[in-house]
């Protein structure tokens, strides 16, 4: 018989992937990536096809087992980790799907979010959050409110609703197991994240009807066995889910207090944990529920940026500028530093630390000897320069009391830290080292690693050990006076672009 492995879902947003690894030192054994349709039926509007995410995972899973020359008999336990706030609803006696997903970079639920800002510090008080189309309660609330007899029938208990890993649980398991981890209900503005657990309160102002939504658990907990599936056997154990991005943090081997992290995707996404203290933030960061391995919960302080790598595949397959998204790297090498080009990618709107979910991208500085090159550079300063407001803002959050993260270097992972122009100039607008992940998809390494804990193979203290792995890492190179030239000419174009659109 076959040595056993850990089988590990990530479901992200344009693509889903699953990885094989060894349980004792977790290198990759086999992998398979799929890439999933986008649909936009109206301008702010971002939907998948469910049936096509589930298609993904089940052919990805069979080919990841193929590549590693393992039976699927031989899985000791699966972790799953998905994209977060993309919303799902399913009927529970057959399964189906009702409608498609709507995606968390969805921004239909602007001028409900716009119309209850008034709401906002109590939406906060309870979820850490604050009140934006981002979010999955909001999208809850649309399809109730805009698809006809959904609510009749969801308030009988006919239908289930929950973020992607709900999706995929129920599905896996036959729908046995209606169930989500507590960093992905940290994210859907329905869950109480002190008393960790859905607030009425909450589920009255969004009008969601407590019976659709899933049973929450740790992160590693049981949440069932494999069922009627024709890719893999009948029971074998679901043991880890996390979001994405909480995995990542994990996965990163942050699992305590002052420990921070980068995800490059298709938005940018970091953490800092926070430990056993929830830290409310008052520079518009969210505190959110980190991965967690008992019923004690852990915390993090979480800045979100919604364009990221997204921005790369704009200049790829919108203004058809390079091929390859690796191929951006080049672009920025090549392009004239007197060219002064700055490129807002608000596509889908700013998130963290501006929340203005009616902006758009602005590039300014054009001039008649703009370059592909230029735009290149310019897109990948512009996400740089995203996560260096955030960490800002976290900085400003920690700054009295508790443990400051301006010593913190930042772990970084994600397809866009591949790029190594790209980080050393994210380390220069930082001013503090940056540090890239041995391995460099550190989302399906988290979701492994909490399966892992969670069938009892390993622990926190093993997995530190294993982390000791030296990553590739950037100082920053720059003056203090070169990065605060820029960093002033960054913000007076957000500023400038957030005016723009929203008055402010």
């Amino acid at each position: 018989m076959s040595s056993p492995v850990i089988l590990a879902i990530d479901q992200g947003t344009t693509s889903s992937r699953a990885v094989v690894y060894d349980p004792t030192t977790f290198a990759v054994l086999g992998s398979a990536q799929q890439e999933i349709e986008q649909h936009y039926p109206r301008d702010g509007w971002v939907e998948h096809e469910p049936e096509e995410i589930w298609y993904s995972v089940a052919r990805t899973v069979r080919e990841a087992l193929a590549k590693s020359g393992r039976e699927a008999k031989s899985i000791a336990a699966i972790g799953i980790t998905n994209q977060r706030e993309t919303t799902v609803v399913w009927e529970r006696v057959t399964g189906r799907t009702v409608g498609r997903a709507i995606v968390w970079q969805d921004r239909r639920t602007t001028d409900f979010c716009r119309e209850h800002v008034a709401k906002q510090p109590w939406l906060t008080s309870k979820t850490g959050l604050v009140l934006d189309p981002y979010f999955s309660g909001t999208k809850l609330r649309w399809m109730l409110e805009n698809v006809p007899e959904l609510k009749t029938a969801a308030e009988s208990g006919q239908l289930a609703a929950g973020t992607v890993d709900s999706f995929l649980i129920w599905r896996l398991t036959s729908g046995t197991t209606h169930a989500t981890d507590a960093s992905n209900a940290s994210r859907t503005l329905l869950f109480n994240i002190h008393e960790m657990k859905w607030d009425d309160e909450l589920l009255k102002f969004f009008g969601v009807p407590r019976a659709m939504l899933p049973e929450v658990k740790p992160s590693a907990a049981d949440f069932g066995v494999t069922k009627g599936l024709d890719f893999l056997p009948d029971g074998i154990p679901i043991r880890g889910v996390a979001g994405d991005q909480q995995a990542a943090l994990f996965g990163q081997g942050c699992f305590g207090p002052a420990t921070a992290k980068c995800t490059y995707g298709t938005g940018a996404f970091f953490l800092l944990h926070t430990g056993d203290t929830a830290v409310s933030s008052k520079h518009k960061l969210l505190t959110t529920v980190a991965a967690t391995t008992d019923a004690k919960p852990k915390y993090a302080l979480e800045g979100a940026v919604f364009v990221a790598g997204a921005a790369v595949q704009w200049l790829r397959d919108g203004l058809h500028l390079f091929k390859s998204s690796a191929d951006v790297e080049q672009l920025a090498r090549q392009s004239n530093p007197a060219e002064g080009v700055l490129f807002v990618p608000g596509l889908v709107g700013l998130g963290a630390p501006h929340w203005v979910p009616e902006a758009r991208g602005v590039i300014f500085g054009l001039t008649r000897a703009t370059t592909a090159d230029d735009l290149g550079r310019a897109a990948l300063e512009g996400v740089a320069f995203q996560v260096a407001d955030l960490i800002d803002a976290a900085e400003k959050d920690m700054g009295s009391g508790g443990d400051r993260s301006a010593g913190v270097v930042l772990k970084v992972d994600g397809g866009m830290s591949a790029n190594d122009w790209f980080l050393q100039f994210q380390a220069d607008v930082l001013g503090r080292p940056v540090a890239r992940a041995a391995q460099g998809e550190s989302t399906a390494l988290g979701a492994a690693f909490l399966a892992a804990v969670g069938a009892g193979l390993t622990d926190e203290a093993k997995l530190t050990a294993l982390m000791s792995a030296v990553a590739t890492r950037f100082e920053a190179k720059m003056s203090a006076t070169d990065r605060e030239v820029k960093l002033t000419a960054w913000r007076k174009a957000v500023r400038a672009v957030i005016g723009f659109y929203s008055g402010g």
